[in-house]
């Protein structure tokens, strides 16, 4: 089995991070699209539920494929992918999320409470983000930087070499971030809130799968029972945290061939 994969990155991680997944996907003979920075093109601003980021992959996959495609998404990728679906089922096959959890019920009415109040500016992830270190005086600087700290020291060396490939550019002579991190900052604290709203009005007419860290905190922080009612239980695990795509991308990249294929296997609701 062979098509099309439509792939979302996570927040503030461009597509080419992604470049050792996507080589894997190609050898087997699948063709990747993917939108390289989600947020940073004025036609589609950051606003409260993503609906002018879900219409630009929306806008993308309609250019880049004939037909139906996988809409495979990791964190924001994720819920990207199940929103357009939702909205436009001639586009999707099926859609896979990477350690997206669907939020509901009364934290789904937190989050919205949240962001009514301004209260998500300060606990969200955006708390940290808006501050993050922009600058560096090269890509080797960048690179000791990143694989200084915990979280990317987990980090398979080559996904970590591509992102300072692909997540920072030249600028004054010296490497900058290329994920704006005000853009950062505004995705994490205008959080979807009302996606099982949208599918109980909007049903994906394509089956819907799950794979997660089995460390990841946005997993337990969210839980797993909405997103295991709307997969039917196809949910599936990789050992490691939020960004496992990152700390084994190889794994990962078999784990989506895997569900892809049992995605096709499924008939359509």
């Amino acid at each position: 089995m062979r098509g099309d994969i439509v792939f979302s990155h996570a927040n503030g991680f461009p597509a080419g991070t992604y470049r050792v997944l996507f080589e894997r996907w190609h050898a087997a003979g699948w063709r990747v699209h993917a939108v390289e920075k989600f947020g940073h093109h004025a036609a589609y601003p950051v606003t409260s539920n993503w609906p002018h980021l879900r219409d630009e992959l929306i806008h993308f996959a309609e250019r880049v494929v004939d037909g139906p495609a996988f809409f495979v998404g990791h964190s924001l990728g994720g819920f990207l992918s199940v929103l357009a679906a939702a909205k436009r089922p001639d586009l999707a096959r099926g859609v896979l999320l990477l350690d997206s959890p669907i939020i509901s019920g009364w934290k789904a009415r937190a989050v919205q409470l949240g962001k009514a109040t301004g209260l998500t500016d300060r606990f969200s992830p955006g708390a940290v983000s808006r501050r993050r270190r922009q600058q560096w005086p090269d890509a080797d600087a960048a690179l000791a930087h990143f694989a200084s700290k915990p979280a990317f020291a987990r980090w398979d060396p080559a996904v970590l070499r591509d992102y300072i490939a692909a997540g920072t550019e030249p600028h004054a002579g010296q490497r900058r971030l290329a994920f704006s991190r005000e853009v950062e900052t505004e995705i994490y604290n205008t959080l979807p809130h009302h996606v099982p709203r949208v599918l109980r009005a909007h049903p994906l007419q394509c089956p819907l799968a799950f794979i997660g860290g089995t460390a990841s905190p946005e997993v337990r922080q969210v839980g797993m029972a909405t997103t295991e009612r709307l997969t039917g239980g196809r949910v599936s695990w990789i050992e490691g945290g939020h960004l496992f795509p990152m700390e084994r991308p190889a794994e990962t990249a078999d784990a989506v061939l895997a569900a892809l294929r049992a995605l096709a296997a499924e008939r359509r609701p």
